[in-house]
């Protein structure tokens, strides 16, 4: 399943390295675009990131921006969406598109507010039913997010043939 546009999975502001690293891993599985949006609050040379993302590092394609209103501004805003615990919609109720943006806030604060309000139409929750939990980890989120959107597009397209696993030897 070749997909004509790649998914983007944006990270504004990471914190955590192994998340990060983790994402990345993500992304190059996918083909799908890193964007990472600064200030990080790591250096990309850090150990724990390369060890997250292993040798993987020279398979993704990875975006630096300087500031999240640069993002926005260079990037059609109709087709982000925006993951976030606040937001009322669950993430099932997105129809994803290859091309997509999937915006995810850094670990400690999430989305700024100004965005939750701006786009509300385009924000997006995972739901959980446990309310001890505050919220999952940034990578987990990012994996069911992405996937959910391939799971939408092999389903359209009939399958999905074109990933590596469910290739015939």
């Amino acid at each position: 399943m070749a997909l004509p546009e790649p998914f983007h999975v944006v990270l504004v502001e990471p914190e955590i390295p192994p998340n990060t690293g983790t994402i990345s891993r993500l992304c190059g599985a996918t083909d799908s675009v890193l964007h990472l949006v600064k200030p990080l609050g790591f250096n990309t040379d850090d150990r724990h990131l390369k060890r997250a993302g292993l040798d993987y590092w020279r398979f993704v394609r990875i975006v630096y921006w300087d500031s999240f209103w640069e993002f926005l501004q260079a990037n059609d805003t109709g087709r982000m969406h925006f993951l976030s615990k606040k937001a009322a919609a669950p993430f099932t109720e997105c129809r994803f598109r290859p091309g997509d943006f999937l915006v995810f806030g850094k670990e400690t604060k999430g989305l700024p507010e100004e965005i939750l309000w701006q786009f509300p139409e385009r924000c997006y929750a995972i739901p959980m039913s446990n309310p001890n939990i505050r919220s999952l980890n940034i990578s987990v989120a990012a994996g069911i997010v992405l996937y959910e959107a391939l799971r939408q597009q092999a389903e359209a397209a009939g399958g999905w043939e074109g990933f590596a696993p469910l290739r015939k030897p």
